[in-house]
């Protein structure tokens, strides 16, 4: 190209690969169509992953469910908008170019004297058999969502839907037995005739002595859908939360019960911050307040947590091999986002091995749920360098705070987002939002600035490439904070350099020394 000639549209294109570079090359993408009994929904994923990624999401509400109980039927109009939606779902599949589309539809379609017709033209339109799950396959995909979205689960998972709820125990990876009851938001309203007192009556004799409640006591429950997605939101806009990822959100379990009574109460338009939830769902958050009141106190619980991942990621989840099944799903975003963002993903892994050594030194007492989430922070460290210098920390907290990481709690975020947040701003608090920072505890905190403090000197010895960290390595004596220098790197020994060390050295209580080795 001739200099001062600027470039055509097709020759810029020429140089550019078309092949986007903000994916991972994890295979092909899946779709999931969930026909529920209040709304159609499709998900797309970035592939088959212990860490699934959505590239698309979208839902209808279609309210298939309504009258279902009265009629035994469908309703015309639900199955209209179901099939307009789906029709729409395909196309938008083709568009994605998603060959591995999977349809499945609960608790209406079950119910249903027409759900079998339905589900026929569900499926040629999807152009794939669209499955009837059963309420105990339901429950025990719930039940797969948390056990490998969240990290050790211990509790009831609580799966309420518009026309039904599930119930079924889980711890780690255990799953206990299922069981679907007919009290779901919609088959609510519709049994009770809107009639709130009515309709606590039936939910009690529905969970009256049933076995898996006891699965609950003093232990959590892992609240899954989407009218107790939108009761936690209303909790979040209340409090002033400062994070807005649901997944892993805890409200205590007195603060649930209250709230929950609260919703009951009063006229649904009248709650503040009731612009968090759409028009369509206000009607029922009243009803799925009332079933989680029920539940607390049946089951007396130690918290009520959320869980964005349900049967859906159950599905993803059981095609996995056990050799996936047994990754970190914390760990392997961190790796999948360091390939991603990082300018040297190797210098990422270094660092991991590097702050191993030197934690190790300090005599530092780390659990291993603590060392997980400093080596999280440690492939993530350099997520943010393409932003401008003076935002790369801001930029870096956010993004870390508001991933769609699973597998982690949320003060888990913040002190990964924190020690992130720190190597770029220094390891004062005056740019960090306190609000955050009270999320996490005080050891948190103080284990984030450590962190974010090694990063510092790392990344100023290194220039963020390979290779030096394994020739350089930091450590701790009872008296000294020691770097390693190898004699051919003496350049390195810089004013700046020992300027870092000595603020990591102030504030776990050492003397900085540069050592140059012969």
């Amino acid at each position: 190209m001739e200099e001062g000639k600027i470039a055509t549209e097709s020759e810029q294109v020429d140089v550019m690969s078309s092949e986007a570079q903000g994916r991972l090359k994890i295979g092909a993408p899946v779709a999931i169509v969930d026909i529920g009994s209040n709304s159609v929904r499709l998900v797309a994923y970035e592939g088959l992953s212990r860490s699934p990624t959505p590239i698309f999401n979208e839902k209808a509400l279609c309210g298939l469910g309504r009258g279902v109980l009265a009629t035994g039927l469908l309703p015309e109009d639900g199955i209209l908008k179901a099939i307009e939606a789906l029709k729409r779902f395909r196309v938008l599949c083709d568009i994605m170019d998603i060959d591995d589309v999977e349809v499945i539809a609960t608790a209406a379609v079950r119910d249903a004297k027409n759900g079998k017709k339905f589900l026929t033209e569900c499926s040629e339109i999807m152009r794939t058999e669209a499955q009837l799950i059963s309420g105990k396959r339901e429950a025990e995909l719930s039940a797969l969502g948390v056990a490998y979205g969240i990290h050790r689960p211990d509790g009831l998972v609580a799966d309420l839907g518009g026309g039904s709820l599930e119930l079924i125990a889980v711890k780690e990876t255990g799953l206990g037995r299922g069981v679907t009851l007919p009290i779901g938001v919609i088959s609510l309203q519709d049994r009770s005739g809107g009639n709130l007192k009515k309709a606590q009556k039936i939910i009690r004799s529905e969970l009256h002595d049933l076995p898996q409640l006891k699965a609950a006591k003093g232990r959590a429950i892992y609240a899954i859908g989407g009218t107790w997605r939108a009761l936690a939101r209303l909790h979040m806009k209340q409090r002033g939360y400062p994070l807005h990822v649901m997944h892993n959100y805890v409200i205590p379990v007195r603060d649930a019960k209250d709230f929950a009574s609260l919703v009951e109460r009063v006229s649904t338009d009248t709650i503040d911050s009731i612009e968090a939830v759409s028009a369509a769902r206000r009607p029922l958050i009243a009803y799925g307040a009332l079933v989680l009141e029920e539940l607390i106190k049946k089951c007396a619980p130690l918290d009520i947590v959320i869980s964005a991942l349900g049967v859906r990621e159950g599905l993803l989840f059981e095609r996995l091999s056990k050799s996936q099944l047994n990754q970190d799903p914390l760990i392997r975003a961190a790796r999948d986002l360091n390939v991603l963002r990082s300018r040297s993903p190797e210098h990422c892994e270094e660092l991991v091995a590097w702050t191993d050594r030197f934690i190790s030194s300090t005599q530092f007492d780390e659990t291993p749920d603590e060392k997980r989430l400093r080596h999280a922070a440690c492939l993530l460290a350099d997520i943010g360098w393409r932003a401008h210098p003076d935002y790369r920390g801001e930029q870096s907290l956010n993004i870390i705070a508001n991933a769609s990481f699973i597998g982690v709690d949320h003060p888990g975020r913040i002190f990964i987002a924190l020690a992130v947040a720190y190597r770029h701003m220094g390891l004062g608090d005056d740019e960090i939002s306190p609000r955050l920072r009270e999320l996490a505890t005080s050891r948190m905190l103080d284990r984030a600035r450590i962190l974010g403090g090694a990063l510092r000197v790392a990344y100023l010895l290194t220039a963020a490439m390979p290779g030096v960290l394994k020739r350089t390595p930091m450590r701790c004596t009872k008296e000294t904070l020691d770097i390693m220098i190898p004699k051919e790197l003496t350049p390195l020994a810089s004013d700046r350099v020992f300027n870092r060390l000595k603020s990591l050295a102030r504030i776990i209580g050492r003397t900085p020394r540069l050592v140059i080795e012969n």
